[in-house]
């Protein structure tokens, strides 16, 4: 399948204000775009592109005095297959862990194991290790915390999550990312695009996405504790210990985000 994607995000700033940016398409999926993901700029502007420590591509910027929009539309190819799905993967012990690995296993700015470690085993503790612990964790979270936009906050923690029981994507990965690593598996955060593609259609208006990785088995799955179910169509931007590492836009001063629009859908087939 095609997938039709991009976005217009508009921030006003009171003087030149450096920004990083990690908006676009992850490295792993640059072979599929049909079309370049390149973000543009109104008023024009130069951006100093790199690969940060996760791999992903940011940029650097100094937005203008004034107002600044970013946007970027492209067309990318997916197998329209839903998320791999691995019942027998099994949970590494600590010691078989690569060692690049052994960083998604501490506490983080939005994920505090520390506060959450003595539910977690309590909880947890006695269920089979691997597959069905994470799924398991996955049905907890999903049933804990209630979805809604009103609640959005970014200052809350996996913590603050688990004890409002209210929250959007993000909350729902950072709780389920932090559960994870308290019962000794590797979980990563992942943002990006994802249309409701197979799903039936959400009148909110489009997003970006939250979900997570955890390592199991040898290789990294995909799990999403808000939608609780394999999706179709996701289109990763970056990877990092939790919200912190991925954030859209850090901003280095005072800025007012004055605009913002998601596009993703599906595309017409090549002829």
């Amino acid at each position: 399948m095609l997938i039709h994607a991009g976005y217009e995000i508009s921030y006003g700033c009171p003087q030149p204000t450096p920004m990083i940016l990690t908006l676009s398409v992850h490295p792993s999926r640059i072979n599929d775009l049909v079309n370049p993901d390149r973000v543009m700029f109104d008023p024009p502007i130069p951006a100093n592109t790199y690969h940060d420590s996760f791999g992903n591509f940011c940029h650097v910027i100094s937005a203008p005095a004034g107002g600044l929009t970013m946007r970027t539309e492209f067309v990318i190819r997916d197998s329209g297959l839903p998320d791999a799905v691995a019942p027998d993967a099994p949970q590494h012990a600590l010691g078989d862990l690569p060692v690049d690995v052994l960083l998604f296993l501490l506490g983080s700015r939005y994920c505090e194991t520390d506060r959450l470690s003595a539910f977690a085993w309590s909880q947890f503790g006695h269920l089979p290790k691997g597959w069905p612990l994470v799924q398991a964790i996955c049905d907890f979270v999903h049933g804990h915390i209630v979805f809604n936009y009103a609640h959005a906050s970014p200052l809350k923690t996996a913590f603050d999550a688990y004890t409002s029981r209210q929250g959007v994507c993000r909350d729902f990965a950072h709780l389920a990312v932090t559960l994870c690593r308290c019962m000794n598996i590797p979980a990563r955060y992942c943002t990006g695009y994802l249309g409701d593609f197979g799903v039936p259609a959400d009148p909110a208006p489009m997003d970006f996405s939250a979900w997570f990785e955890v390592y199991l088995g040898g290789r990294w799955y995909t799990f999403d504790a808000r939608h609780n179910k394999p999706r179709i169509g996701r289109i990763l931007m970056a990877r990092g210990r939790d919200a912190t590492d991925v954030a859209l836009v850090t901003s280095f001063g005072p800025s007012t985000l004055t605009s913002f629009k998601v596009i993703t859908d599906e595309a017409p087939a090549a002829t």
